[in-house]
């Protein structure tokens, strides 16, 4: 029995190792907020599926509508070792939404 199982419990690492070995996303981005005139400088973590030029502006739009703000530019997608530079600029921001 253990021997039929083993192919399975192999398969079964292998995908949880792949898994954990995806790089996570994130985007800095640009937004503001009319009357009054407000800006700021964020920071945001994306799924894998949002991790592209076309979907990441929609899902972080969407994100940060609920309080308010438009999207103005998105800066970059980059992995995690972007994100220790981007702290300090992005201060209250910094992964928020």
């Amino acid at each position: 029995m253990l021997r039929m199982l083993a192919p399975f419990l192999l398969a079964l690492a292998l995908i949880g190792v792949a898994a954990a070995a995806r790089a996570e996303c994130y985007a800095d981005y640009k937004a503001k907020t009319d009357d009054p005139l407000r800006l700021h400088y964020g920071v945001i973590a994306l799924p894998e599926e949002a991790c592209t030029p076309e979907a990441a502006p929609r899902l972080i739009a969407e994100r940060i509508d609920g309080e308010g703000w438009t999207l103005l530019k998105v800066m970059a997608i980059f992995d995690a070792d972007g994100l220790e530079e981007r702290r300090t600029s992005a201060g209250d921001y910094f992964l928020r939404y």
